[in-house]
């Protein structure tokens, strides 16, 4: 009779000024449910109702000695930066669900993968590894005799077909009997071949060439 009572009190909200507690007893007891669902005008929030869960990303970067302080980049629904600690270990947290792209940089090194796709689903994610390697830096050093002819330079071409085309590499002639070609690619193959310039801007005919092969 104590939850009937309480019942008929919050149904007042809906009913006429005129209405009575009384009236309220008239009603079967089977329709208390449903009493109380019309009861809820005041728009109370249930539990858990509240902000939506979130949830974290990590992962390690190997050797621990190259992931220490190496960037990690993540975008998609979010963007953020982080640095790996000194475990190689870095973490995102506060991520909504959604598909993220994680990037790790630090100069001179190459990482594999490079970047990865990752999903977040309800849940926390780890295990997203990367591992370093020191990048190689490669350079042709090239040099040749002087020419015979009164020139002011040398201009130094370079191509990756045995033969030619060739393509000039040197920004202004070259002034010395020597040049080092510091744009080349790891495993590629390079035929280079030079021409004298005269005072008129004349270029003598191709020399010899040479090759370079870069591991």
């Amino acid at each position: 009779m104590h939850f009937l009572r309480l019942v008929c009190r919050a149904l007042r909200c809906a009913l006429p000024k005129s209405g009575s507690l009384r009236n309220c007893k008239a009603f079967p007891l089977a329709a208390l449910p449903l009493l109380a669902l019309l009861c809820g005008c005041a728009g109370v929030v249930s539990p858990g109702s509240g902000s939506a869960k979130t949830f974290s990303l990590s992962g390690n970067i190997t050797p621990p000695s190259v992931g220490n302080g190496t960037t990690v980049a993540l975008s998609g629904p979010a963007s953020a930066t982080t640095t790996g600690n000194s475990s190689g270990a870095y973490i995102f947290s506060g991520l909504a669900n959604g598909t993220y792209a994680v990037t790790p940089s630090r100069s001179g090194y190459s990482f594999s993968p490079s970047v990865q796709s990752v999903s977040i689903n309800g849940a926390d994610v780890s295990g997203i590894d990367f591992t370093a390697s020191q990048q190689s830096t490669h350079s042709v050093q090239l040099s040749w005799q002087a020419s015979t002819s009164n020139v002011v330079g040398y201009n130094v071409y370079r191509g990756t077909t045995d033969g030619g085309p060739y393509a000039r590499i040197n920004a202004t002639v070259v002034t010395l009997l020597k040049y080092t070609d510091s744009s080349v690619a790891g495993s590629t193959t390079y035929y280079y071949v030079t021409t004298a310039v005269d005072s008129a801007g004349v270029e003598s005919a191709y020399s010899n060439q040479a090759t370079a092969i870069i591991p």
